[in-house]
């Protein structure tokens, strides 16, 4: 499925750029798609000269027309080899917050998809820093964050889902995005799909602990496995939507959402994970879910964050004049 026509990378200095890139290349060959390469100077339009010239005298311009030459010219070489490659390509210097010029210019040109590599760190692999959270919490297409230099290679994609009692609400939407998004990937790379859904009774921690309650663990266990059969139901039936999934390979977890669906993807260790970022009261944007939060924080592998239909950016385009 050519899911991506339009390709945005993000190639800042302080990222895993390269690895970005290579994803971003195959991407880009395996949909026929257009990519577009990014690079964000952290300061406003003449704010650098500003600063320099306090330091530099009036050469404080002079200088930042030179800051962002250097930036022009890395992205051209990265652009001439994507087009060496048969993918067309155009490239961008922006200046101000990251975060806020990507997501800027995805509401601009519509760009279907945001790759970036985590923030480097000296160990060699990415790290989830603050630019990274606010793009994966507030940018309104999906994000593919990459973490670690052999993340552009997957065997093994992890979709998380959360079906909704209420049925065809905004959250069981985002579960067939997150679902149509893993299985097409997982397809296209040849890799192994595999679905989690945690559920729980959320009362059951205080009937099993209160005073009153204590002898009557029979109807509390009865409880719990009703609502165990009801969340089994809710998940079969979004997973007969997807039958190329193998069956042994959709996972019920009890448990707190967060902290059961981290442990179990630690322990299948896949290389990537698709997930909705929204919970169903945050559609806002200025939240991210708490089961999303957890997860982001203690994985250590490639990420794509997708947003509900009908979720608005907190960022917005800069008024016009």
């Amino acid at each position: 499925m050519k899911r991506f026509k339009s390709i945005l990378t993000v190639l800042t200095e302080d990222s895993l750029h390269e690895v970005a890139l290579e994803r971003a290349l195959y991407l880009a060959k395996v949909n026929g798609a257009a990519l577009t390469l990014v690079d964000v100077i952290d300061a406003a339009p003449g704010e650098l000269a500003r600063l320099l010239s306090a330091i530099q005298g009036h050469r404080g311009a002079e200088i930042e027309e030179d800051v962002i030459a250097y930036h022009r010219d890395r992205l051209a070489k990265m652009a001439e080899r994507a087009r060496a490659e048969g993918v067309e390509a155009t490239e961008a210097v922006l200046q101000g917050s990251v975060f806020v010029e990507v997501i800027r210019m995805v509401l601009r040109e519509g760009h279907d998809i945001v790759i970036k590599g985590a923030t480097a760190a000296p160990h060699g692999k990415g790290v989830l820093k603050g630019v990274d959270m606010h793009l994966l919490r507030k940018c309104p297409c999906p994000v593919w964050m990459l973490k670690g230099p052999g993340d552009g290679n997957f065997d093994t994609v992890l979709a998380t889902v959360d079906p909704d009692p209420e049925g065809e609400t905004v959250h069981n939407k985002l579960d067939h995005l997150v679902m149509d998004l893993a299985t097409s990937l997982a397809e296209r790379d040849k890799a192994v799909c595999h679905v989690a859904h945690a559920w729980r009774l959320q009362e059951e921690h205080a009937l099993r602990h209160g005073r009153y309650t204590s002898k009557y663990q029979g109807e509390v266990d009865q409880m719990v496995e009703r609502e165990r059969g009801e969340a089994k139901a809710r998940f079969d039936a979004l997973m007969a939507d997807y039958p190329q999934v193998e069956r042994d390979n959709l996972h019920m977890i009890k448990g707190l959402p967060g902290d059961a669906i981290a442990e179990f993807a630690e322990a299948l260790g896949p290389d990537l994970i698709v997930m909705g970022t929204v919970g169903r009261t945050g559609i806002s944007g200025f939240i991210m879910g708490n089961t999303a939060e957890t997860i982001l924080h203690r994985v250590d592998c490639a990420v794509i964050a997708v947003k509900p239909e009908g979720f608005v950016s907190p960022i917005t385009l800069e008024a016009a004049g």
